[in-house]
């Protein structure tokens, strides 16, 4: 009986930790779209372009960045995903970098999670077509359309 008692009060409070960690799941403010056309020799590059929607409202932006290192190829990047820890559309702008993720390379499917300096995350899923090689640093930098 004490051993099924002790079983009982441990799953129970599994359940209660899982449930206080999901509470605290960062919840997304916005969505985001985003196609964009990579391209390097040497110095590589990046050009595109998405819509922000927050708060009910779209906002169209451009994308740029150049990576340095070893850079060959072109590929097209096509994503969706959210948006997370903005408080204003303002600071969705600025220099992204890449925390984490895969981009796969011929046409699959990958993440990627980057981040501003102004600590806004953007969590996508997307797709790759063609074959670029980065073996630098790079960041793409974001720009609201007026």
């Amino acid at each position: 009986m004490k051993r099924w008692a002790g079983a009982l009060a441990a799953t129970g409070a599994l359940v209660l930790a899982g449930t206080a960690v999901a509470e605290t799941a960062k919840q997304p403010v916005a969505q985001v779209s985003i196609d964009e056309t990579q391209f390097g020799f040497i110095v590589g590059g990046s050009m595109g372009g998405g819509v922000l929607t927050y708060e009910g409202k779209k906002y169209p932006f451009k994308m740029g960045g150049l990576s340095l290192g070893a850079n060959i190829g072109v590929s097209k990047f096509s994503a969706v995903g959210q948006v997370y820890d903005m408080k204003n559309i303002s600071q969705f702008a600025g220099t992204y970098v890449r925390l984490t993720g895969s981009v796969a390379l011929g046409g699959g499917v990958g993440d990627m999670t980057l981040k501003n300096e102004n600590g806004v995350i953007m969590s996508l899923k997307g797709t790759t077509q063609g074959l670029q090689l980065n073996a630098g640093a790079s960041g793409v930098t974001v720009t609201l359309e007026k």
